[in-house]
């Protein structure tokens, strides 16, 4: 009998080594080799196959053809369909991921009680938790009424078994695709091999029935899917669940959909009923404005097709250290220092000798360029300690040059601000026809310097209407 080759599987990035080291060459992290035998199954060697199949050929066809809308199954819960494109579609796979306790269990329970409402053959199978335990959650939920069929277990193969019998379900949950193994695989649950080849069964068990399939997964520390990357790549769609411990709203972000956009979000918030629909998120994230203090700016954003309001909070304040503080909170901490060295270069604004700390209102996270303008506003107003006014939105792009460069989606972000009683705009010139009342109350610089002065004016103004 042939001894069994052992490799070493880094599981960062699934890279395969001949022997055990330190730092995996592929990815560069450390402590991240395991050992795994290959003496068959995925990820063995060609010698390990009994016979080599042989190919059959394949229909070829053309790009020109009658296309078909993919069918979906609409859950009823709108933000979540929202964020999956319409709903799930039939014979996809979907990955979500989160924290844990962010709420990823809740949803999906929420979820499959509202399609086994309609009629749709929903199976939940957990292999964290036990049945009684998801049983103590649909009751917490008032979902416990619903026609859910409930497993826990981990083996893929006595799942796929399982769900074979009696009619096809239209919907599989799989809570999470770390606790699962399959025959195939000689490792541990929870290894690259495994997260792998128990991946790819399910898909392919979607692929040849019609089912969609879910696949919970855990995130590492930096916020990504624990496992192997190519599970990602397999699968149709991509799910982040986010939210801070300490607000009470969720967001199911879309990083990749093949049947529909991405970028795209759904807002919930979280209570002890489970999960409730945002229908209208900009309120959400302006409920608790102060709009006469300085140094807060809002923001019109675009997540997907959606505008969202939001309030960008500046504080500056005088530094007794030799190196200023620069703290962030939902943005990006290198172009916070872009936008400080584009105000003392062109606009003459110092902030050398001051501390800048930064914000981004009800833990939303911001990662477009457009909130450049909403941050130098926010940071000027409170630098001279003048209140921005309350009925502006604000949004552009700041080059280095110290030019406002226009951004996509101009009218979108006007409109909602105008929805929400906004009367005035800060924009880029060159967005395009601005129509309405808030177009007529706009302000267009070409420059930021024209920004800092108009900001500045504004106490001038103020000094001589007390004059």
């Amino acid at each position: 009998m042939a001894k069994a080759r052992v490799q070493f599987i880094c599981q960062n990035c699934g890279a395969a080594h001949q022997r055990w080291a330190g730092k995996c060459d592929s990815c560069g992290e450390w402590n991240t080799l395991v050992e795994e035998g290959t003496s068959g199954g995925i990820g063995s060697g060609p010698g390990s196959l009994k016979s080599a199949r042989t190919g059959r050929p394949v229909t070829l066809t053309s790009l020109d053809g009658d296309i078909e809308d993919a069918p979906r199954i609409v859950s009823g819960i709108g933000e979540l369909d929202r964020a999956t494109g319409g709903g799930f579609v039939r014979g996809s796979a979907l990955l979500i991921g989160g924290d844990p306790g962010i709420g990823k269990s809740t949803l999906l329970t929420q979820a499959a009680a509202a399609l086994a409402s309609r009629g749709h053959r929903v199976v939940y199978v957990s292999g964290e938790e036990a049945v009684a335990q998801i049983r103590l959650r649909a009751q917490r939920l008032g979902v416990a009424s619903s026609p859910v069929e409930l497993a826990a277990e981990t083996n893929v193969e006595d799942i796929l078994a399982t769900i074979a019998e009696g009619k096809r379900p239209d919907l599989v949950i799989i809570d999470s695709i770390q606790t699962l193994w399959t025959d195939l695989a000689d490792s541990a649950p929870g290894t690259v091999t495994q997260v792998r080849a128990s991946s790819q069964a399910m898909i392919r068990y979607a692929k040849s029935t019609g089912a969609a399939v879910v696949l919970v997964g855990h995130v590492t520390k930096e916020g990504q899917i624990a496992g192997p990357r190519v599970v990602e790549h397999m699968v149709d769609g991509v799910l982040y669940f986010e939210g801070e411990g300490g607000h009470h709203f969720r967001i199911l972000r879309t990083v990749k959909n093949r049947f529909g956009p991405t970028d795209e979000i759904g807002v919930f918030e979280m209570s002890d009923k489970g999960l409730r629909e945002v229908a209208n998120p900009s309120e959400l994230f302006l409920g608790e404005r102060h709009a006469t203090a300085p140094g807060a700016a809002v923001f019109a954003a675009i997540e997907g097709t959606r505008p969202v309001l939001v309030e960008i909070q500046a504080l500056v304040a005088a530094s007794t250290l030799g190196t200023p503080r620069r703290a962030v909170v939902g943005w990006d901490s290198s172009r916070l220092s872009m936008i400080l060295a584009v105000l003392e270069a062109h606009c003459g604004v110092r902030f050398g000798q001051h501390d800048v700390y930064l914000n981004v209102a009800g833990g939303y996270r911001i990662s477009e360029p457009a909130a450049d303008l909403a941050v130098a506003s926010a940071l000027v107003s409170s630098l001279t300690g003048l209140a921005l006014p309350a009925d502006c939105v604000y949004f552009g792009e700041i080059s280095l040059s110290g030019a406002v460069r226009p951004v996509a989606h101009a009218q979108q972000r006007l409109k909602e601000a105008e929805k929400l009683g906004f009367g005035r705009a800060v924009l880029p010139s060159g967005s395009g026809e601005l129509a309405g009342g808030i177009g007529a109350g706009s302000f267009q610089p070409t420059a930021l310097a024209d920004l800092v002065a108009r900001i500045a004016g504004s106490r001038r103004s103020r000094a001589e209407e007390t004059d």
